[in-house]
Protein backbone atom coordinates (compact mmCIF):
# COMPACT_ATOMS: atom_id res chain seq x y z
CA UNK A 1 0.00 0.00 0.00
CA UNK A 2 1.05 3.54 -0.74
CA UNK A 3 -0.15 6.65 0.09
CA UNK A 4 0.29 9.95 -1.78
CA UNK A 5 0.45 13.67 -0.44
CA UNK A 6 0.42 16.41 -2.86
CA UNK A 7 1.47 20.24 -1.86
CA UNK A 8 2.96 23.02 -3.57
CA UNK A 9 -0.28 24.15 -5.22
CA UNK A 10 -1.34 27.86 -5.43
CA UNK A 11 -2.00 31.16 -7.59
CA UNK A 12 0.59 32.22 -9.42
CA UNK A 13 0.94 34.63 -12.43
CA UNK A 14 1.26 33.88 -15.98
CA UNK A 15 5.23 33.44 -16.62
CA UNK A 16 6.02 32.22 -12.67
CA UNK A 17 7.07 28.72 -11.45
CA UNK A 18 5.32 26.66 -8.88
CA UNK A 19 7.06 23.68 -7.46
CA UNK A 20 4.71 20.87 -6.48
CA UNK A 21 6.06 17.69 -4.26
CA UNK A 22 3.98 14.12 -3.60
CA UNK A 23 5.53 12.47 -0.74
CA UNK A 24 5.11 8.90 -0.09
CA UNK A 25 4.49 6.45 2.71
CA UNK A 26 5.51 3.00 2.53
CA UNK A 27 9.00 1.68 2.20
CA UNK A 28 8.42 0.29 -1.58
CA UNK A 29 8.07 3.82 -3.19
CA UNK A 30 11.56 3.14 -4.81
CA UNK A 31 10.60 -0.12 -6.93
CA UNK A 32 6.99 2.62 -8.35
CA UNK A 33 7.42 4.85 -11.29
CA UNK A 34 5.82 8.16 -10.28
CA UNK A 35 3.78 10.71 -12.02
CA UNK A 36 1.82 13.84 -11.96
CA UNK A 37 -1.55 14.48 -14.18
CA UNK A 38 -4.04 17.16 -14.30
CA UNK A 39 -7.75 17.50 -14.24
CA UNK A 40 -9.44 20.93 -15.55
CA UNK A 41 -12.94 21.67 -14.29
CA UNK A 42 -15.18 19.97 -16.33
CA UNK A 43 -12.27 18.01 -18.57
CA UNK A 44 -10.84 14.89 -17.84
CA UNK A 45 -7.91 13.85 -16.00
CA UNK A 46 -4.92 13.74 -18.04
CA UNK A 47 -1.31 12.61 -18.19
CA UNK A 48 1.58 15.58 -17.64
CA UNK A 49 4.85 13.87 -16.47
CA UNK A 50 6.15 10.19 -15.57
CA UNK A 51 9.57 9.06 -14.42
CA UNK A 52 11.02 5.61 -13.66
CA UNK A 53 11.52 3.78 -10.37
CA UNK A 54 15.48 4.75 -10.89
CA UNK A 55 14.63 8.18 -11.91
CA UNK A 56 16.88 8.27 -14.95
CA UNK A 57 14.01 8.09 -17.64
CA UNK A 58 11.47 10.51 -17.83
CA UNK A 59 8.59 11.37 -19.76
CA UNK A 60 6.06 14.52 -20.58
CA UNK A 61 3.25 15.62 -22.59
CA UNK A 62 3.99 18.00 -25.34
CA UNK A 63 2.28 20.34 -23.91
CA UNK A 64 4.74 20.79 -20.64
CA UNK A 65 7.87 19.40 -22.63
CA UNK A 66 10.75 22.89 -21.84
CA UNK A 67 8.61 23.93 -18.72
CA UNK A 68 8.29 21.14 -16.64
CA UNK A 69 10.17 18.68 -15.04
CA UNK A 70 9.66 16.31 -13.00
CA UNK A 71 12.37 14.05 -10.49
CA UNK A 72 12.93 12.38 -7.67
CA UNK A 73 14.50 11.37 -4.21
CA UNK A 74 14.46 8.10 -2.91
CA UNK A 75 15.62 8.73 0.29
CA UNK A 76 12.71 11.34 0.73
CA UNK A 77 10.40 9.04 -0.71
CA UNK A 78 9.25 12.13 -2.79
CA UNK A 79 8.40 13.05 -6.26
CA UNK A 80 8.60 16.41 -7.62
CA UNK A 81 7.56 19.15 -10.20
CA UNK A 82 9.16 21.76 -11.16
CA UNK A 83 6.85 23.98 -13.32
CA UNK A 84 8.29 27.10 -15.33
CA UNK A 85 6.83 29.59 -18.03
CA UNK A 86 3.41 28.78 -16.50
CA UNK A 87 0.34 29.35 -18.59
CA UNK A 88 -3.39 30.15 -18.19
CA UNK A 89 -3.67 26.91 -19.58
CA UNK A 90 -1.90 24.99 -17.23
CA UNK A 91 -4.90 25.74 -14.28
CA UNK A 92 -5.59 22.05 -12.66
CA UNK A 93 -6.01 20.54 -10.07
CA UNK A 94 -2.70 18.61 -10.21
CA UNK A 95 -2.25 14.44 -9.25
CA UNK A 96 0.34 12.63 -7.91
CA UNK A 97 0.32 8.93 -9.30
CA UNK A 98 1.96 6.09 -8.57
CA UNK A 99 2.14 2.78 -10.24
CA UNK A 100 4.78 -0.50 -11.29
CA UNK A 101 5.44 0.50 -14.75
CA UNK A 102 6.05 4.24 -16.34
CA UNK A 103 4.26 3.06 -19.30
CA UNK A 104 1.13 2.40 -17.12
CA UNK A 105 1.26 5.90 -16.07
CA UNK A 106 1.65 7.34 -19.38
CA UNK A 107 -1.44 5.84 -20.83
CA UNK A 108 -3.74 6.93 -17.72
CA UNK A 109 -3.43 3.72 -15.73
CA UNK A 110 -2.37 3.93 -12.44
CA UNK A 111 -2.10 2.00 -8.95
CA UNK A 112 -2.36 4.89 -6.66
CA UNK A 113 -3.78 8.83 -6.54
CA UNK A 114 -2.95 11.34 -4.19
CA UNK A 115 -5.94 13.72 -3.46
CA UNK A 116 -4.74 16.10 -5.33
CA UNK A 117 -3.13 19.79 -5.20
CA UNK A 118 -4.84 22.79 -7.16
CA UNK A 119 -2.57 25.16 -9.37
CA UNK A 120 -4.35 28.39 -10.73
CA UNK A 121 -2.50 30.64 -13.09
CA UNK A 122 -3.44 33.92 -13.98
CA UNK A 123 -3.21 35.88 -17.26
Amino acid sequence: QVQLVESGGGLVQAGGSLRLSCAASGRTFSTYAMGWFRQAPGKERLFVAAINWSGDSTYYTDSVKGRFTISRDNAKNTVYLQMNSLKPEDTAVYYCAAASIAHSLRVGVSEYWGQGTQVSVSS
